[in-house]
């Protein structure tokens, strides 16, 4: 299985063992007795300070003219939970995570926190096996790459709204149209609108982010279609 991974993110481990330990969530460590520190959560640490290492440079030299505040709200919004998850989804990592039996059937795969975590254990990891070097190929193959879509995980209803008032004055609501599944393992279904024109519905583990998604949908819709509003 792994070795498929290996292959999807274009990096081959020399100490497997690291990737292995990266992929463990406590869950799986817990009910099959392992070691406390055979889960991921020391390589998550080790990850998230290298990503922001990284970030940190990639940004400071990308935008020589960029203030500190800037650049730490751009920095957050790239490296945020979900925009992290959204990476993870993208190499389908949680198809590789090893998880406890309950979390397993109650969707830790598709859980943002689960897969944020694993995504920068996996940086820890690879910083471990192959040095410096090894871990920013990653994150700026896989991480900072399309920059100007992963900003908008960070706070897409704050730029949906801004981008609806740039053009009306109606502002956004949202709506609460289905819940599905049972109540341990729901998933929401939220449509974005403005005024009576509906936009994009979005789903997620909770309602604001549900919320999110429809409002990150709703951008990327009127970025293609930008007299949308304007004609309703």
């Amino acid at each position: 299985m792994i070795e498929n991974l290996q292959k999807d993110i274009r990096y081959v481990f020399r100490q497997t063992s690291l990737l292995k330990q990266a992929l463990t969530h406590s869950s799986y460590a817990n009910e099959h007795h392992m070691d406390k520190l055979y889960n991921n959560e020391r390589l998550e640490f080790l990850g998230d300070a290298v990503l922001e290492v990284i970030s940190s440079d990639v940004l400071f030299n990308r935008f020589p003219k960029m203030q500190e505040g800037q650049l730490s709200k751009k920095r957050a919004s790239l490296v945020c939970e979900p925009a992290l998850a959204y990476c993870a989804r993208q190499i389908q990592l949680g198809r590789y995570l090893r998880l406890g039996h309950g979390e397993d059937i109650n969707g830790g795969r598709e859980r943002d926190s689960i897969l944020s975590d694993a995504l920068e254990a996996v940086i820890g990891a690879m910083y471990l096996d192959g040095g410096f070097e090894a871990a920013r190929a990653f994150i700026m193959n896989y991480v900072l790459n399309d920059m100007e879509h992963k900003e908008l995980f960070h706070d897409s209803k704050t730029a949906l709204q801004e981008m609806v008032q740039s053009q009306v004055k109606d502002t956004v609501t949202y709506e609460l149209i289905d819940a599905i599944g049972p109540e341990h393992n729901r998933s929401f279904v939220v449509q974005a609108m403005v005024g009576p024109v509906k936009l994009c519905s979005g789903t997620g583990r909770t309602k604001q982010a549900a919320g999110q998604d429809a409002a990150y949908k709703s951008i990327l819709m009127l970025k293609e279609n930008p007299g949308l509003i304007g004609d309703a």
